[in-house]
């Protein structure tokens, strides 16, 4: 796999990021719903004018992914933060066509100026209904979140100033969860639905996954499409490059302290945090659990970070020195998270056309570790 580039690098497979989006396409047409990319999962821009062929634009969660989406993929633009900043508005506004506020008094602070310029304004609502388990940091609806109005903070003059109501609730989730939540939503919301223009159901939905329920996913959003008239949005990011996306890397030592631990050029912490965030265990090419295959190792970075430990896996033939480890499923949460900590370089980002060609889309250097800093 791409032998020809030096690792690390990120490598999406154009023909399997289609597969997802032929997916998305046929649920937005079924459906009669519009399908976002969410740009916090991932901005790789190389691949939008792919992307937005099948998708009918972005969203953003401040002004640099608006920008980017307005600049790179044609189709529609909004914009979600739980704050903004009132220096960046103005160039919002000439980048974003729908604002999502996160509070009434952030709407009653900004909305009029976005429908002054013509924009779709909306509130995002916390329906305090969580289907999370194992990892809160991931959960809108967690107690004391501040992410959306509760209805105790909603009140009856706030519809008149809205065109529609937005919440995001789940997290790599199946639509069961979401039809839960929908369920929570419109009990506690569904009677400020008659008059608005659209209901954003957000995003968690990983409706590409092979055991997603998609017709359970396509009666909700008919449900409230016949039910109050409004347009519908999903925002999915992981679901647009789900499994679409590697990480090739190179045994760079193997060291033993009570197991073998193979020392990577790449990092949990500097270039899949999530890996220790949610935490979570990324699938690696030809691997099985510890103790599985012949051979077992801890899989870690060469940053000083003790705890940068990608996991236990083990393989059929022995690592060593040079020893390529692709790891799977690395296009969601990765590229937009990478930071140089330690001065660990940032992997090369790589694009594999349908063809099976290659393409080198970017690579990184000194100068971006050093222009970070000051």
């Amino acid at each position: 796999m791409g032998d020809t580039l030096r690792t690390p690098y990120f490598l999406v497979d154009e023909g399997l990021l289609k597969k997802n989006l032929e997916i998305l396409r046929q649920v937005a047409q079924e459906a009669g719903c519009k399908i976002l990319l969410a740009q916090k999962a991932f901005s790789m821009f190389a691949c939008y004018p792919l992307i937005s062929r099948y998708l009918s634009g972005t969203t953003a969660s401040g002004l640099f992914e608006a920008r980017l989406g307005r600049e790179e993929f044609p189709g529609e633009v909004h914009v979600f933060s739980p704050a903004y900043r009132e220096e960046e508005l103005d160039e919002l506004l000439s980048c974003a066509d729908h604002f999502v506020f996160n509070s009434p008094s952030q709407l009653r602070k900004f909305g009029q100026r976005a429908k002054d310029a013509g924009k779709q304004v909306g509130l995002r609502v916390n329906p305090e209904c969580s289907t999370q388990e194992g990892h809160a940091i991931y959960d809108p609806c967690a107690p004391g979140s501040r992410l959306g109005t509760t209805l105790a903070n909603f009140d009856g003059s706030l519809p008149p100033l809205l065109d529609g109501l937005h919440f995001h609730t789940l997290c790599e989730q199946n639509s069961d969860d979401l039809e839960t939540t929908a369920a929570a939503f419109e009990e506690k919301f569904g009677k400020y639905l008659p008059g608005m223009k659209w209901l954003n159901l957000g995003g968690g939905h990983h409706i590409t996954r092979a055991d997603y329920d998609i017709p359970r996913l396509i009666r909700v959003v008919k449900h409230f499409r016949e039910r109050y008239g409004v347009e519908v949005y999903l925002e999915p990011g992981e679901a647009v490059v789900l499994n679409a996306g590697f990480l090739v890397s190179t045994v760079l030592e193997v060291v033993h302290n009570g197991m073998d631990i193979a020392i990577l050029n790449t990092s949990a912490a500097c270039h899949m945090p999530d890996v220790l965030e949610m935490p979570y265990r990324p699938p690696v090419k030809d691997s099985g659990k510890a103790g599985e295959k012949a051979h077992t190792y801890r899989l870690a970075g060469p940053t000083c970070l003790a705890g940068d430990v990608i996991g236990d896996y083990s393989f059929d033939q022995p690592l060593t020195e040079g020893s390529q480890v692709v790891l799977e499923d690395m296009a969601l949460y990765t590229m937009v998270k990478t930071n140089t900590f330690n001065g660990m370089p940032l992997p090369a980002i790589a694009l594999r056309r349908q063809d099976g060609e290659v393409e080198l889309v970017r690579s990184f250097g000194y100068e971006d570790f050093k222009t970070r800093l000051s």
